[in-house]
């Protein structure tokens, strides 16, 4: 082996030297750069959404006007920075589609399966986590608002954040039915089946809308409580099975290869 092809074998000893290889030479570092940033997305998710801004767990939907006023007052300064940053990083999520997508391409399905995927979740997100942030922002710059606008507000963006799952519901059918029909077997059956149950989750949300109490309000233990546990599953088993892929990815047009067989 030359010189130079031992030099590009083998990245640098220190920290910045192995960076620096990878960014030059390794041909999936755009790969790793967007899972990298969908592992930390949804770190900062969770920090801003249930520690920042207090939003997960929600809370009671049946409070009156003088107690959710209370509550705007009590997270002011949280609201406000905790989406803050979601503003500053929710383009992030282009990226973690793209990715997704990426994954649908090593199928032997039709390119149409990620095309759909990316324009619905590219939808999803404005339900799902911009109209919280900017209903909720928008109540926490001014208090002085009319308590009843502010209460308009308060069950505005919570309808958002946990009942608006329609478009959710499709992405997930259109990465289920990829999984189930694809032939290169880029991700195992049990992920397709385990899209059935978070897309079933999304389903029994939809009488959030009618209750202020119960199992099926907002903050039930149906409607939320379920709901994320299977999420919380369901997305930590996709960015494992993702970074799994990067690691088999040979760049071909046929099923990857078994980790086994890798070096």
């Amino acid at each position: 082996m030359s010189a130079v092809a031992s030099e590009l074998a083998a990245p640098p000893a220190s920290l910045v030297g192995r960076i620096g290889w990878h960014w030059k030479h390794n041909p999936k570092i755009e790969l790793w750069i967007m899972w990298w940033a969908m592992v930390c997305f949804y770190q900062l998710f969770g920090v801003v959404f249930a520690l920042m801004t207090r939003v997960m767990p929600p809370p009671a939907p049946w409070w009156d006007q003088a107690r959710i006023v209370q509550w705007f007052n009590d997270n002011h300064y949280g609201l406000l920075w905790g989406f803050g940053i979601i503003f500053l990083v929710a383009g992030i999520t282009a990226s973690m589609n793209a990715l997704i997508a990426y994954s649908m391409t090593r199928m032997s399905v039709s390119r149409a399966f990620s095309y759909i995927y990316v324009a619905i979740y590219s939808l999803a997100t404005l339900p799902g986590m911009l109209l919280t942030a900017i209903f909720l922002t928008v109540g926490a710059l001014r208090p002085d608002r009319d308590p009843a606008v502010i209460s308009w507000l308060y069950d505005a963006s919570f309808t958002a954040f946990v009942g608006t799952m329609g478009v959710f519901l499709i992405g997930t059918s259109v990465w289920m039915l990829a999984v189930l029909l694809d032939k290169n077997r880029v991700f195992p059956l049990w992920f397709a089946y385990l899209n059935i149950c978070n897309l079933l989750t999304e389903i029994v949300v939809a009488p959030m809308w009618i209750f202020k109490e119960g199992p099926f309000a907002w903050n039930g233990i149906i409607a939320f409580w379920v709901d994320t546990l299977v999420f919380v599953v369901y997305t930590i088993a996709f960015i494992t099975l993702l970074r799994r892929l990067i690691v088999r990815e040979d760049f071909g047009d046929g099923p990857l290869p078994e980790l086994e067989q890798r070096t």
